[in-house]
């Protein structure tokens, strides 16, 4: 057709049929036309299935669609560099921006904030991200400048809203006013909420680390100095994630030993912390949370959870264990070893019926602290019943003084931290499996 003096004719006719082609591929892929208004009205489950069509229709789009159309038309018209330019602009860039158009209309959208709503904003500025290097490659003419302009706009929307709502999660820590208190000291709901959160969140740090570094570090002055420690980092890009991220779990901790002050008990209230502190060490250990905080955090941190089950152990056991001798062997008088097996009976129903309800929920923190109350009082009672239970008003009486064989309080130190013993049935039944194995 060019040979023969139609070229004008030519480009015409190849305009028309691939634009054609182009806007069939890119309504079959599911993407529209959609205004702002529109999207405002969906509901979510709506809204959702549109960006995840939308992050398919990407996939194929840029890996078929438009790369495969700047081929054919870069082979076609070869022989001209501005006709090349100018049929490809004029067949994909209305397809091509509506394409990009699609998450800035979300990113600016007035639904509520939501974990839903935040990672889909993630995976939109991920898919654009990703493909920026082909963007600019496949739309590098002059007059498709509008494309590129459209994806950047979108990625800067997009990066606005994300910080937002991280903004607004970090504030709805701050601001959780609930005043009630986890049975038996467990791991609260905001713990548990929010680690869920910020381990899915640690997915998608190179993308937040693009984000945040543009935007200024938390202000410290809204939580005592001690409580700030960011990680370390010789990459600014990277320490700023870091400091985010740490920033965030220390709010979350602040939050917390705020809640602990609720607690009657203050036993219960190191439980408490203990608790918390040893599931957010727990998720940030298994998530990738563990590469932005580090292994210095985590010990750090796993050395606090050591220490509030220090706390709770010295304030709810050691009435039991000062009610023992330190030398449990020593001679003392029948007289003496009553008293001191009144004082034990007394401290260690004490004590059981206030830790009966007690929860430990991480298996291994629950061991420990088990092992740890164990052995302070099991040998040494073991070794004062032995030696001593004989003299405490003979065999007729034995069970008047001795209420806990050693294979008793084993046990009942076993069942500790389930949150399900009864401890009146508990007292009762340890009573008469004593009284019984003694007049065995």
């Amino acid at each position: 057709m060019n040979a023969a003096g139609y070229a004008k004719e030519c480009v015409n006719v190849y305009k028309v049929v691939r634009k054609s082609i182009i806007d069939e591929g890119i309504y079959r892929l599911g993407v529209e036309r959609i205004s702002s208004s529109r999207i405002n009205k969906m509901d979510w489950h709506a809204l959702d299935m549109k960006i995840n069509n939308w992050l398919e229709a990407v996939k194929v789009a840029m890996k078929t669609l438009f790369f495969g159309e700047r081929f054919l038309c870069d082979h076609v018209f070869a022989v001209s560099e501005s006709i090349r330019e100018s049929c490809f602009s004029e067949i994909s860039n209305e397809a091509a921006t509506l394409l990009f158009g699609f998450p800035e209309l979300v990113a600016k959208s007035k639904k509520p904030s939501s974990p839903e709503k935040m990672f889909r904003a993630l995976g939109m500025y991920t898919a654009i991200s990703e493909n920026w290097v082909e963007i600019e490659s496949i739309f590098s003419f002059e007059s498709t400048s509008p494309v590129r302009t459209q994806a950047l706009s979108s990625l800067i929307k997009l990066s606005e809203s994300i910080y937002t709502m991280l903004s607004g999660f970090e504030s709805s820590i701050q601001k959780h006013s609930s005043k009630a208190l986890v049975p038996g000291g467990g791991v609260h709901s905001l713990t548990s909420n929010a680690m869920d959160y910020m381990s899915l969140l640690a997915d998608y740090s190179n993308v937040l680390t693009d984000i945040i570094s543009d935007w200024p570090p938390p202000e410290k002055s809204s939580l005592p100095e001690s409580y700030f420690d960011s990680p370390d980092s010789d990459d600014p890009p990277a320490a700023a994630i870091s400091i985010r991220f740490a920033w965030l779990v220390l709010v979350l901790l602040c939050k917390l030993d705020g809640k602990a002050k609720y607690y009657k008990d203050v036993s219960l209230s190191y439980l408490f912390l203990a608790n918390n502190l040893q599931h957010v060490v727990f998720k940030v250990r298994t998530s990738n949370l563990q590469y932005l905080l580090g292994e210095d955090w985590i010990a750090k941190h796993e050395a606090k959870v050591g220490q509030f089950a220090a706390s709770y152990e010295r304030l709810a056991w050691n009435k039991v264990f000062s009610s023992l001798p330190e030398n449990p062997t020593a001679e003392i008088s029948p007289e003496e070893a009553k008293e001191t097996l009144k004082r034990f009976n007394i401290s260690f129903d004490e004590a059981s019926r206030k830790q009966s309800v007690c929860v430990v929920a991480d298996p291994k923190l629950r061991d420990e602290i088990k092992v740890s109350i164990g052995r302070k009082i099991t040998p040494v009672y073991r070794e004062f019943y032995e030696k001593h239970r004989g003299s405490a008003g003979g065999q007729s009486r034995v069970g008047v003084f001795v209420r806990y064989a050693p294979e008793d309080v084993e046990n009942y130190l076993s069942n500790l931290f389930y949150g399900t013993i009864d401890s009146g049935s508990s007292a009762t039944t340890s009573t008469t499996s004593s009284r019984q194995r003694h007049r065995a």
